[in-house]
């Protein structure tokens, strides 16, 4: 591995939480059964409405629209129940549902039904994901909420259970609004700044200690990290030499995993009060730290600044270190964006919450391992953010050595791995496509069966349990079933794959 494990956490530290509070493990004891008929009635509500999409797809080829029976009959099709997708939500109210004012009269016909199935479709999910949510099942709740805003992505209630409001014919967060009320504009390039100073910004100059100079002497005085650029998101805090354009498209990258990562994992930093209110119109305040990137222009500045700080960084391609709740990264054409999305996301689930120091120390490490794992999927396909899927290079990998090489650790075995452990254990690269392996199995297996158990799991595990039973009890199940049942799962991906 060239990415250092330290990861996020201190391995030295001594200090032990023996009292392990399960946020959302309290709905995990909700009736089973009632769950159950929550997860038959979103598989037939989606049964339904694909039949009436067809039924329209149907009038369009008796009206010679072949493009809008195409596009209709797509809405249709299965989702991959292997993958997670999550839509990149438009700006602008009423951007994805525009008609050409001089369509064809069949054209408005086919397009005012088409809206209509879709709207009264969201309205539904939404309505199922608050039968979800009280019958204790926040995953599948998240899940149609998902469907409820891919297809109406300016349904309201949703929109707003997503921290959205409307902000002159745009759906904005309100640290946004703050942003735009003060007179300052989002910029692609230059990232949020005011207003008035776009054109300057624009003809190549930077505003430096109340006076503007040129971009070149603006970069050459923020070349040392110590006197770098600040970039500001709405969530991150970026120190940079590498250049304010650079920083801002970092800021990004880094904005949408934070997001993506926000509805996944919701019942991770909120307590399950905090989100059943978020389905009851009172939207809770929630407030996140602000996370601390330091993004050097290349490796060797990144390597030279850290060498004091950290043993044998230059075997690293960016690190999250826990003490000083910062991480770094750099920039330049060897640099790697799983990198970014692997040690970001353990930022995120170390500073979301309070994290006991020992958390991963002498057992259940690899969780913490496998879901920064699991965010590296993290990529655009479209207008979607798509996690996971068979495809992956580590899935393949994983596949590969459960079957071919007869490589597998079992559960048991490997959950009492701690941090030390997996460091020093020779088959490392192996491990970690297991790991890849297990965290999708959790996300996935049986419609998401243990998607809740799994956010318990890093719950417990983040608090600090050495407990290597913990991830069986929470399934309620025996390591030995978990085995065979990842067993199934892997060979569903082979059976796919070969397809």
């Amino acid at each position: 591995m060239s990415r250092i494990v330290n990861y996020c956490l201190n391995a030295r530290t001594s200090t032990r939480v023996v009292t392990i509070v399960l946020g959302c493990v309290v709905w995990s004891l909700a009736a089973s059964v009632h769950a159950a008929d929550v997860r038959e009635t979103a598989l037939a509500m989606r049964q339904k409405y694909a039949a009436k999409l067809e039924l329209l797809a149907a009038w369009c080829d008796e009206q010679g629209l072949a493009e809008q029976a195409t596009q209709t009959r797509e809405r249709a099709k299965p989702a991959d129940p292997n993958v997670i997708r999550v839509l990149a939500l438009p700006v602008r109210v009423g951007e994805t549902s525009e008609l050409a004012a001089d369509a064809p009269k069949n054209v408005a016909e086919w397009h005012r039904r088409y809206w209509l199935l879709r709207r009264e479709q969201a309205k539904r999910y939404f309505q199922l994901a608050r039968t979800a949510i009280h019958a204790g099942q926040p995953s599948l709740a998240f899940d149609l909420v998902h469907a409820a805003v891919a297809e109406d992505p300016d349904y309201e209630p949703v929109r707003r259970l997503l921290g959205y409001q409307e902000f002159h014919g745009q759906w904005r967060t309100r640290w946004e609004i703050q942003k735009l009320r003060a007179d300052n504009i989002w910029d692609e390039r230059f990232g949020w700044i005011r207003k008035a100073e776009l054109p300057r910004y624009e003809k190549g100059e930077r505003p430096y200690r109340g006076r503007w100079i040129s971009a070149e002497e603006d970069a050459r005085l923020h070349a040392d990290i110590r006197r770098g650029w600040d970039v500001e998101t709405e969530h991150y805090s970026i120190r940079t030499s590498h250049g304010i354009e650079a920083a801002v498209r970092l800021g990004r990258r880094l904005e949408d995993l934070y997001r993506v990562w926000r509805q996944i994992f919701v019942c991770y930093y909120a307590t399950p009060q905090q989100v059943e209110a978020m389905f009851d119109r009172q939207a809770p305040r929630m407030n996140l730290p602000r996370f601390k990137v330091v993004y050097f222009r290349d490796r060797a500045q990144y390597q030279r600044d850290l060498a004091g700080v950290l043993p044998g960084i230059e075997n690293s391609e960016g690190v999250y270190l826990t003490n000083m709740r910062r991480a770094y990264f750099f920039g330049g054409d060897d640099a790697d964006e799983e990198t970014v999305l692997h040690e970001a996301t353990h930022q995120l689930f170390y500073e979301s919450r309070p994290v006991a120091r020992a958390a991963g120390e002498s057992a259940n490490c690899w969780v913490i391992e496998g879901i920064a794992v699991y965010m590296e999927t993290l990529r655009r396909e479209g207008d979607y953010y798509v996690l996971g899927g068979f495809d992956r290079p580590r899935m393949k990998a994983a596949r590969y050595r459960l079957f071919k090489s007869q490589f597998y650790v079992p559960f048991e075995t490997l959950s009492r791995y701690g941090l030390g452990q997996l460091q020093a254990d020779p088959n490392m690269p192996k491990l970690y496509s297991q790991i890849a392996g297990w965290t999708e199995f959790l996300v996935y297996y049986d419609q998401g069966r243990y998607r809740d158990a799994l956010v318990d799991y890093l719950i417990g595990v983040y608090n600090g349990s050495q407990d290597p039973t913990l991830l069986a009890r929470l399934c309620r199940t025996s390591y030995d079933e978990l085995d065979r049942e990842y067993r199934e799962f892997m060979q569903e991906g082979r059976v796919k794959r070969e397809e």
